[in-house]
């Protein structure tokens, strides 16, 4: 059953989870250019638990920002059912649905045994998507992986175990842990997770503009994208599919708008964050500035930007 937040005319288009990037302000202004639902920075279950400030103001919605969905990562059962509950207690109707991270590649991540480390115990994980979903009334998602690596690509198989234990819907990121973000996303793959499953699946890699999203769709079959690092400095990327998927005209942003655009976000951002939010905008920043000429000399003039004032004089 698709879940009642997907169009039903035409494929999802939505934001991925991405720590550090997929915050509040750059969600509400994805969704204001036509994503259909966005997820929340990953969480970490346990944090939650133990009732961290700093990882429950990620899941605490802005006005303007909810409904959206949470991303939670973890690699205990109890722990990520008790996180789910959490969640749904703080949110509440502003909460689209669950989703369990089973695919980060980061080190820090994997090598506790979470993210991708769960590709290599479907067991466990079909025992974490069991209990997230006995703990939720919301849908639950899975976003996963191609395999560990090459010589463990076990993509279908870990499909049919989350459809097993519940998941409403999947997510499939068409490149082993191994690549991390290298080579190219295996739109096969990603086809062979769709068939696999009855399920509605999304798929997520290398969708930068509408081409490459119909492409993705017409060769994996897949019920939607989800695009991440395409969005970085271009959150019109979602119009541009939309308009595509729904055969209306697109006109481009103006190389003001997308400056305009930017500009809000920093504004956006240090009202909700304070000053200090300056140096983690840099790198947002620096999406924005992709293609233009001169970019690296603007960059570096940025990155030794440390207040609104001295950003409005070199770019505002």
């Amino acid at each position: 059953m698709i879940p009642d937040f997907f169009p039903a005319n035409r494929p999802v288009v939505c934001l991925a989870p991405m720590a550090g990037f997929s915050d509040r302000t750059f969600r509400l202004l994805c969704r204001e250019r036509g994503a259909d639902f966005v997820v929340s920075e990953m969480i970490s279950a346990k944090g939650l638990c133990f009732m961290s400030e700093k990882t429950r103001a990620l899941c605490l919605p802005q006005e303007g920002d909810a409904p959206y969905a949470v991303q939670l990562f973890g690699s205990e059962p109890a722990t990520l059912a008790k996180a789910v509950s959490i969640i749904e207690r703080d949110l509440g109707a502003q909460l689209l649905s669950i989703d369990l991270n089973m695919g980060c590649p980061a080190p820090k991540i994997a090598g506790n045994g979470d993210g991708s480390a769960l590709m290599r115990d479907p067991v466990l994980a079909g025992e974490i998507v069991l209990a997230a979903v006995s703990a939720a009334h919301v849908p639950v998602s899975v976003k996963f992986r191609k395999g560990w690596d090459a010589a463990h690509e076990n993509a279908e198989e870990f499909a049919r175990v989350c459809e097993e234990n519940g998941a409403a819907f999947l997510t499939i990121h068409g490149r082993t842990r191994e690549q991390m973000y290298t080579g190219q996303a295996d739109r096969a793959c990603m086809a062979r997770v769709k068939r696999a499953v009855k399920i509605p699946v999304i798929a997520n890699g290398d969708v930068h503009d509408a081409t490459s999203a119909l492409d993705t769709l017409r060769e994996t079959g897949c019920d939607g994208v989800m695009i991440g690092r395409g969005a970085l400095g271009n959150p019109f990327l979602f119009e541009e599919i939309v308009c595509a998927l729904e055969g209306k005209p697109y006109s481009p942003p103006t190389w003001d708008e997308r400056r305009e655009t930017a500009m809000r976000h920093v504004r956006m951002a240090l009202n909700e964050k304070g000053d200090h939010a300056m140096i983690e905008l840099r790198k947002h920043l620096a999406f924005y500035l992709r293609g233009i000429h001169d970019a690296a000399k603007l960059r570096t003039r940025i990155n030794a930007c440390k207040t609104l004032e001295e950003l409005e004089k070199i770019w505002g």
